[in-house]
């Protein structure tokens, strides 16, 4: 099962593409390193609530819009 890390950076990955933007356009936008905005993509950081927001406005879109990546995937049983 994907992490949240990475469901998110799925969707802001699959954002910046929508409006074809690069890593470092969109990082530049946002105020964050171009390494970091990579590494949210990838799963492999945690962003805080401030560089979050950031990125949504970057985007130009809503908070809501930015967390819009589909449920989370059914946990199977153990036995």
């Amino acid at each position: 099962m994907k992490t949240i890390e990475e469901r998110f950076g799925h969707r802001v990955r699959e954002l910046r593409e929508a409006k074809g933007l690069s890593q470092e356009e969109l990082a530049f936008k946002a105020g964050v390193h171009r390494t970091y905005l990579g590494g949210i993509e990838r799963g492999e950081r945690n962003p805080s609530l401030k560089n979050i927001d950031s990125i949504a406005n970057a985007l130009g879109i809503s908070l809501a819009e930015l967390f819009l990546f589909g449920e989370r995937e059914p946990e199977t049983e153990k036995s």
